[in-house]
């Protein structure tokens, strides 16, 4: 959404636990998370007054360079003024010394430019106040990890994509970090099996993130003493193998395990028998046959499962029967057919059901009549047609539904308005016009509509406009012009906008869209837009993604515009 104006089908698409036996406790007001590259404000919202201590915030980060410590302010407001300092890329090497000693307990500086080993000095004299240390892709090396020395109270540990660390560095984590819980070095291209052996003396660690790590194969030996071990992540590390999996038997408290695009087969599965406590199974597009479903149709305790990509037939699916806890079902891309999908006939208790690419059509859909707990189903690109429809029509809770790249058309969507609880509705095919678009009005809960391949035109945009929680939509059958957009502006809830490939879209438009102040991302290319109209856009202090590729804008007029909306990222002139 609001990226570039195309769409490929078929791409394929833990936080630890706090420590139970620290003499150190998480300050309630102190906890700040920035994930997968997300800031987050934890400022006065839209419309609200802010308070005089974030006020205070404020200031002292504007004028941080005339201050020679924070460490004389009480730890809860240091900790507060790190945060705010970086949610807005304000923090520096020579900033960030200004906290040395403040004794804070969370340091998340995930994706932080600059970040390497220098900063880990500041890292290290927080000693045993520091609960939470988040580097990820940063140039932090092995010898940075040594700065961790006397922070032997961490709780939460996270050394994602750094590409620098390698088992030297594990080797510092070897003795007295007996409180971690949760270590994470996702992609970590320098680990290896035997760096591995390091880990054996963090018993107290509950989760452990080694997805993406290509050199671990042999090394989850030293994994197995680990018995408090909680959730476990080998998944899309193409080096493990059957023999990889035997050592986790004895880990009898293991409930999370992704195991997704790994080497194992149906023989490897089998070691997973005793893990009777195993809520969570990801095995995506792992080399296993319906023979492997005798060990999971075991693990009774399973509350989600994902078998997407793998080859099982109608008769090793018909085994999930017994799982009758099961929350979550990703079958996406598997060999069920009608035949196989009586299986799900008891699984009442499920609220996520994905069957994306399966080869199912009307007759399969009819055994989910009686999940009526389900709330997010998946059936883009399987053969389901208009008659699908009655059978989802009693399903109350649903609140996503995928019918992409399905024959569903316009005369089926009038089964849907019954379900009124739906927040996302995705109907990106050529087979949904104008007309289908008048009996959605009153799904009035909608908050998400993609229309992408949709032959809309304006005329469909007045059915739109009933829709006022939109938040998100996008609408690039190529039919909209301007009094299309005019119709929209009513939406003012709306954070993505993509209207991109309707050539026909002015200046008039930006100048309609221009009210929809909340707009975080608009994907407007190969459109009319020019220089003059970008002035329009001024007013949506929000905005950070525009695409603006094929439009008749000049680099000087982008520029101008990024001068007064510095946060504003564009892409322009088909870069």
């Amino acid at each position: 959404m609001g990226g570039a104006c195309s769409r490929k089908r078929h791409q394929q698409d833990n936080d630890g636990d706090e420590g139970q036996g620290s003499t150190l406790k998480r300050g309630i007001t102190l906890q700040w998370k920035a994930k997968y590259g997300k800031v987050h404000n934890h400022g006065a919202g839209i419309g609200e007054h802010p308070s005089l201590l974030q006020l205070s915030i404020k200031d002292i980060c504007q004028s941080i360079h005339i201050y020679d410590s924070m460490a004389i302010l009480p730890r809860d407001l240091s900790q507060q003024i790190l945060n705010e300092l970086i949610a807005h890329r304000l923090l520096s090497q020579s900033t960030f010394r200004l906290f040395s000693d403040c004794s804070l307990q969370d340091i998340i500086l995930e994706s932080y430019p600059g970040m390497e080993d220098s900063w880990m000095e500041v890292v290290g004299t927080q000693q045993e106040s520091l609960l939470e240390l988040d580097i990820s892709d940063s140039s932090v090396t092995d010898g940075g990890l040594q700065c961790l020395e006397l922070c032997q109270n961490l709780q939460s540990l996270r050394l994602d994509y750094c590409d620098q660390i390698s088992d030297v560095g594990l080797r510092f984590l070897t003795t007295g970090f007996l409180n971690l819980t949760s270590l994470s070095f996702c992609n970590s291209l320098s680990i290896t099996a035997i760096g591995m052996r390091h880990l054996t003396g963090l018993i107290n660690l509950k989760s452990l993130n080694l997805e993406r790590c290509p050199k671990i194969h042999g090394g989850l030996i030293h994994v197995r003493d680990l018995t408090k071990l909680e959730s476990l992540n080998i998944g899309w590390c193409n080096c493990i193998k059957n023999s990889d999996l035997r050592p986790l038997s004895g880990l009898t408290n293991l409930r999370d395990l992704q195991i997704s695009r790994s080497k194992v087969n149906d023989s490897g599965i089998a070691s997973l028998k005793d893990l009777e406590k195993l809520q969570s199974l990801s095995m995506e597009g792992c080399p296993v046959s319906s023979a492997c479903m005798d060990t999971i149709s075991g693990l009774t305790s399973l509350t989600s499962l994902n078998i997407r990509s793998c080859c099982i037939s109608d008769a090793g699916c018909r085994k999930l029967g017994g799982l009758l806890k099961l929350r979550a079902l990703n079958m996406g891309y598997s060999s069920i057919t009608d035949a196989g999908m009586i299986c799900l006939e008891g699984l009442t208790n499920l609220e996520n059901l994905n069957l994306d690419s399966c080869k199912i059509a009307d007759e399969g859909i009819k055994h989910l009549r009686g999940l009526t707990n389900l709330q997010h189903l998946d059936l883009s690109d399987t053969e389901v047609g208009n008659d699908a429809l009655n059978f989802l029509s009693g399903l109350k809770k649903l609140v996503s539904l995928n019918l992409s790249f399905t024959s569903v058309s316009d005369s089926g969507l009038q089964k849907l308005s019954t379900l009124t609880s739906l927040k996302l509705l995705n109907l990106d095919s050529r087979h949904v016009t104008d007309s289908g678009l008048v009996t959605l009005t009153n799904l009035t809960e909608l908050t998400h509509l993609d229309l992408f391949g949709a032959r809309i035109s304006d005329f469909g945009t007045t059915s739109l406009r009933h829709l006022k929680k939109l938040q998100t939509l996008e609408l690039c059958s190529g039919g909209i012009t301007d009094e299309g957009i005019k119709n929209l502006k009513y939406l003012t809830n709306l954070t993505s906008l993509n209207v991109s490939q309707n050539c026909h879209l002015t200046d008039k438009s930006l100048h309609y869209i221009s009210g929809m102040t909340k707009l975080v991302s608009l994907n407007i290319a190969n459109s009319g837009i020019s220089n003059a109209g970008l002035q329009h856009l001024r007013p949506l202090k929000n905005l950070t993604s525009l695409a603006l590729q094929s439009c008749k804008v000049s680099l000087a007029a982008v520029e101008e515009l990024q001068s007064t909306s510095p946060n504003l990222c564009v892409v322009h002139l088909d870069q």
